[in-house]
C-alpha cells in the first residue's frame, strides 16, 4: 500500500442539494431543495446524472427528497468522517485538517501536527477559509461495495446525520451496515436565514417500515452474510487502515472541486459558520447595516 495516499471507499456518482453554476462570469455554488444524483463524469462544466436519479424520482410525486441506502461499515464514523477542514482556494488542495483537539497542516517542512482550536479560535483559518467538512458514503441499488459520496459544510447535516448514525448501530446491536435507511432531506427556519427555508439532511427508517422491521430485517441479512462467509469486523478494519494511511482523504484532481463547492473565494467567516443549506432568494449577511440586523434577530430570538 501506497504510504501517504487515503485508500477511501470506491466511488461510483455523487449526491448533491445544489450545483455549481456560472454568474457573472464567475462559478458559484447554488443551493437547491432537493437531492441530486450524478455520475463523476462532467460535461459543459455539469454533472451527468446517474440512471439511478431518474429511476428514483420518478417513483415519487414531485421532487426528490428521499434515497433509500445502505451503509458499507458498523462503524459509524468510517461512513460518515467529519473534520474541520481548510482549503487553498487558489490550488484547490486541502492545506489544514482538524478535530478540534490537533490538526494536521501542511507546509513547507511537511505536514506538521499542531493544536487544533477550530474555526472560531484558529487565526489560520480566518476567513471561511476553514469549516466543518463531513462525507458520508452510502450504497444505492444492488452493488455492494460501490458507494455514493455524499460532501457537506453544514452543521445541521453533519450533527444529524453523526446522531443518527450511532444511534442506528447502538440499537441495531452494531449492525448499521445491514439497516435499510434511507437520506432525507429536511426543512427548518433559524434567525439566521432570516426564517426563510433552510435544509439539511437527516437518516430514517425507510418510508413504509418501521424501526422494529428495520431492525428484524438487518439481523437476517447478518445471518445469510455470516453463512456466506462474509466478514464485516474485517472490511471495517481495512476500510481504517485505508483512511489513517493518508494525511489527508481528497485527493489532488477531487479537491479543486470540492473548493470550487464548499470554499468559494467570495465566503466570509460568517458564511461558514452556515449551519444549512439556504433556497436560492436567501440574502447573504452584509454591511454593517445587515450585520446589526443579523445581530437584534439573534438577541430577539434568545429573548423569546
Amino acid at each position: 500500500m501506497l504510504k501517504g495516499l487515503a485508500i477511501t471507499p470506491p466511488v461510483i456518482g455523487r449526491i448533491s442539494i445544489g450545483r455549481v453554476v456560472e454568474r457573472n462570469g464567475r462559478r458559484v455554488p447554488e443551493k437547491d431543495d432537493a437531492f441530486t444524483i450524478t455520475t463523476q463524469v462532467q460535461q459543459k462544466g455539469e454533472w451527468m446524472l446517474h440512471p439511478l436519479y431518474e429511476e428514483l424520482r420518478k417513483a415519487t410525486t414531485g421532487k426528490l427528497r428521499a434515497i433509500p441506502v445502505r451503509f458499507l461499515f458498523n462503524d459509524p464514523d468510517l461512513n460518515l468522517r467529519a473534520e474541520y477542514s481548510c482549503f487553498d482556494r487558489e490550488t484547490g488542495r486541502p492545506v489544514c485538517v482538524g478535530n478540534g483537539e490537533t490538526c494536521r497542516r501542511a507546509g513547507d517542512a511537511g505536514i506538521e501536527e499542531l493544536p487544533c482550536p477550530s474555526p472560531d479560535g484558529c487565526a489560520f483559518g480566518q476567513g471561511g477559509a476553514c469549516k466543518p467538512y463531513g462525507r458520508l458514503n452510502v450504497l444505492i441499488g444492488d452493488d455492494e461495495m460501490s458507494s455514493f459520496l455524499f460532501r457537506t459544510t453544514s452543521f445541521n447535516s453533519i450533527r444529524t446525520l453523526a446522531a443518527r448514525l450511532h444511534y442506528f448501530a447502538a440499537v441495531s446491536g452494531n449492525l448499521l451496515a445491514c439497516l435499510p435507511l434511507q437520506l432525507v432531506l429536511r426543512g427548518k427556519s433559524t434567525t439566521q436565514s432570516y426564517r426563510s427555508a433552510i435544509y439539511y439532511v437527516d437518516l430514517s427508517v425507510r418510508s413504509g417500515s418501521t424501526l422494529e422491521m428495520a431492525i428484524v430485517e438487518a439481523h437476517e441479512l447478518d445471518a445469510r452474510r455470516r453463512t456466506a462467509g462474509f466478514d464485516q469486523a474485517a472490511l471495517d478494519a481495512a476500510a481504517r487502515a485505508g483512511f489513517n494511511n493518508g494525511a489527508f482523504e481528497d485527493s489532488i484532481d477531487e479537491s479543486a472541486a470540492v473548493a470550487e463547492e464548499f470554499y468559494p473565494a467570495e465566503s466570509s467567516h460568517g458564511d461558514s459558520q452556515s449551519d444549512g443549506i439556504a433556497e436560492p432568494g436567501v440574502p447573504p449577511v452584509t454591511g454593517l447595516r445587515g450585520k446589526l440586523e443579523q445581530r437584534a434577530a439573534l438577541l430577539g430570538g434568545k429573548a423569546a
